[in-house]
């Protein structure tokens, strides 16, 4: 399972907000919906942790084995990145888009056999 849009800030379209949706909708590709929401949880874990890996590189920049109070207050570039980061949708919001916009490669060895 993979896409070439690994990096979320490129992302749009995904609601911000919790939508519901038709499961008729979800199980057309697959034919079963369970088989789809397993696909789009995998891949909401992918982005979850391309996330992570990108905020903790831009985050370890500001590291520094000596940190005091008032150096933790005063760094508003690190606020900003921490804020940037938590207005970006969830990514269980955008997986469930990237499916089903076809956006996902995904197989199952079972149904090849």
């Amino acid at each position: 399972m993979s896409n070439n849009n690994n990096n979320i800030s490129k992302a749009t379209g995904p609601a911000s907000s919790t939508v519901t949706r038709d499961l008729r909708e979800l199980d057309v590709k697959t034919g079963n919906v369970y088989e789809s929401l397993v696909i789009m949880s995998k891949r909401a874990n992918q982005i979850s942790n391309n996330i992570k890996e990108e905020l903790h590189q831009k985050l370890s920049e500001f590291a520094s084995s000596n940190d005091n109070l008032e150096e933790v207050f005063e760094n508003r570039e690190q606020i900003e990145i921490s804020k940037y980061y938590e207005k970006l949708p969830k990514p269980t919001l955008v997986a469930v888009q990237e499916f089903l916009e076809d956006k996902i490669y995904y197989r199952n060895p079972t149904k090849e056999q």
